[in-house]
């Protein structure tokens, strides 16, 4: 009976996680089989029980009994935990029997008592490591964001961004000194108000007899209460503002680098004591990154105040918006993709399923990611998914989620695109390649709002909408029972059709302009001409791969030019050439000039481009799409002579 009530005690021991838990099971248990009226357990070193300072108990004497009263040592697997104790008023000494019994139960205690100080001691341990590992995450994160900004302006809206962002920060101000005038701070400010934009303010003040300027002098760290005499007192200028938003505390910290003074770190806080030991080790931490940055961007803006970070951009950047009407990295010019736009817009401000139709390589999800941009959506992700990618026995769980045992190999939960894609756009590419057994789940998303993940019950409503796209013909396949109807009509309740690239030739001249200045920025290399008889084949040629078959043609072009001009030979490209173009689709490329005094100012005008040079790769005889010896002739007909201009 006795071993039987030990292993109960045991095991209801090992269950309990702290010394609370484990004296009321002993005092729920032992009170069953011996007498006592109350227990007492005391730890040494801990500061949860008041306790007086327990003597250690020598080997031989283990036990020590005093009328009703008995106290075990807690006898733990390394050293000695402490000590139980059980009271009795009434009931006489406790039994020999009784105490063995005690002395039973005080050994199985004290293990669970020292594995519990253990536990607490890896716990805390645990914490510790944990809280230097954010510190030195945030400390990490800040480095890489305000050291990558050159531009002060940047640089001191990142600063004020980050802090706000870890920390909760509510005024941000950089003090910082002023080159032009010397006898003044320039103040830059941020305050983050609730529910409300940020407001960014620039400023000056005097550094004369400033909190600031001492701060900075003696380099210290200055915390106070606004309604401190010092900043009643102060005459800097940001005190004003930071009464007037109803802050409580303040703290300066001084930037420098190479022991040069830079500026003052100023942030602010409604609560009183929101400054302690914690935040300022850290912030001292990060003010010393911030003074690097200072520096960095003070010297940059000296050497050059003018130059920024798309300066290697420039070149390819104005030459794909040269001669185009285009909306974020869509290209074109014919009247066919501005209605194509228009229907975009007009779409993309409801939340409307839309349908994009077209052939292989027409840019279908170029389309699809303008509409997300162009929505209210835009801050949300747009999660692409193409249905002929992914195996139709893997489809319903990439796009819907399963639950961890759905099926075999099933080990985790897994979220599905349409949770990815809350708040956002989801994008299903190849649409009309989905199984005609997933087709109903995808209607019922449509209708209802909500999905069922695999292997679960449970609904869960989604925010999303969806963009599909497709190349085959959805209406045909819906007549021959290949899809869904009903899943059509809902998917086609905003279709938007492009135009294969042979419909449109007069898109392919900028189309191919972009791909070179693009492609030739990514080889490093300088392609800025491309010769007129080279695009007059571009349009010329029917396009069944349609922009991504002009991509490829291009870049194998790029690979192949040495030079500034394109070596774009079509025979060496296996592109074939028709020998008539197609029919309706020409356009005037090099249009002939109307008259000679219109051709005379061409010819001058490329010339001079190309600083008289007549043949050879830069020559204006290339650029013009001419033979040498036909512009030479041209050249003397109407009187144009190099020397002359």
């Amino acid at each position: 009976m006795r071993r039987e009530k030990l292993a109960d005690i045991a095991e209801a021991l090992l269950l309990q996680q702290d010394p609370l838990s484990v004296l009321s099971v002993l005092t729920a248990l032992s009170s069953e089989f011996v007498f006592f009226q109350s227990a007492t357990l005391l730890l040494p070193n801990d500061g949860f029980w008041q306790r007086d300072v327990t003597q250690e108990t020598p080997e031989q004497d283990e036990f020590c009994t005093d009328g009703g009263r008995c106290t075990v040592p807690l006898n733990g697997t390394s050293r000695l935990q402490g000590e139980l104790s059980f009271i009795r008023s009434r009931g006489g000494h406790f039994t020999p029997e009784e105490l063995g019994f005690l002395r039973q139960v005080a050994c199985i205690a004290g293990g669970v008592l020292s594995h519990i100080c253990h536990n607490k001691t890896l716990l805390d341990e645990s914490h510790q490591m944990r809280h230097q590992r954010d510190h030195f995450r945030i400390l990490v994160d800040i480095t890489n964001s305000v050291l990558s900004h050159l531009e002060m302006d940047a640089l001191v809206q990142e600063v004020s961004r980050e802090i706000h962002r870890f920390f909760g920060v509510q005024y941000i101000a950089m003090a910082l000194s002023n080159s032009e005038k010397p006898a003044d701070f320039r103040l830059w400010s941020a305050y983050y108000a609730p529910d409300s934009p940020v407001s960014r303010h620039q400023s000056t003040f005097p550094r004369a007899k400033s909190l600031t300027e001492h701060v900075l002098q003696r380099h210290e760290v200055v915390v106070l209460n606004l309604d401190d005499e010092r900043c009643q007192q102060a005459r800097d200028i940001f005190f004003d503002e930071l009464r007037s938003h109803q802050l409580s505390t303040v703290c300066l910290l001084p930037l420098s680098f190479n022991s040069k003074p830079l500026g003052v770190l100023v942030l602010a806080y409604e609560q009183a004591d929101f400054f302690h030991d914690n935040h300022l080790n850290l912030l001292q931490q990060i003010a010393a990154r911030i003074g690097i940055a200072v520096d960095n961007a003070d010297a940059y803006g000296q050497i050059s105040r003018l130059k920024d970070t798309l300066k290697n951009e420039n070149i390819w950047l104005n030459a794909r918006i040269q001669n185009t009407d285009a909306e974020g990295d869509i290209i074109y010019q014919s009247a066919q993709m501005r209605s194509v736009l228009e229907q975009m817009r007009m779409v993309a401000t409801s939340d409307s399923t839309v349908l994009i139709l077209g052939e292989t390589g027409t840019g279908k999800e170029l389309i699809a990611r303008a509409i997300h941009k162009m929505s209210y959506r835009h801050k949300g992700a747009m999660v692409k998914m193409n249905c002929a990618a992914v195996p139709s026995g893997l489809l319903e769980s990439d796009l819907f989620g399963h639950e961890k045992g759905a099926f075999t190999g099933a080990s985790t939960v897994h979220i599905g695109r349409f949770e990815m894609a809350e708040g956002g756009s989801l994008f299903l590419d190849e649409i009309g390649d989905m199984p005609l057994e997933l087709q109903p789940k995808l209607l019922r998303v449509l209708q209802e709002r909500e999905i069922e993940r695999l292997g679960s019950n449970k609904v869960i409503p989604v925010d999303v909408r969806l963009i599909a796209a497709t190349n085959r013909d959805l209406k045909q396949m819906s007549m021959d029972r290949e899809f869904r109807s009903d899943l059509y009509y809902r998917l086609n309740v905003f279709p938007i059709s492009i135009p294969p690239l042979r419909e449109r030739p007069e898109d392919i001249p900028p189309l191919a302009k972009f791909f070179v200045q693009k492609i030739a920025h990514r080889m490093k290399r300088s392609i800025d001409n491309i010769p007129a008889q080279a695009l007059r084949q571009l349009c010329q040629y029917p396009w069944p791969g349609n922009v991504r078959e002009l991509e490829n043609v291009i870049e194998r072009a790029v690979i192949l030019t040495r030079g500034s001009t394109l070596n774009l030979q079509m025979h060496e490209l296996n592109v074939p050439v028709p020998s008539v173009s197609m029919k309706g689709n020409k356009i005037a490329l090099t249009s002939p000039p109307e008259n000679d005094e219109n051709e005379r100012q061409r010819i001058i005008q490329v010339l001079r481009e190309t600083n008289c040079v007549v043949a050879g790769p830069r020559g204006a005889a290339l650029r013009l799409g001419l033979k040498r010896t036909t512009l030479l002739s041209r050249m003397q007909r109407l009187g144009i002579s190099v020397y002359d201009l």
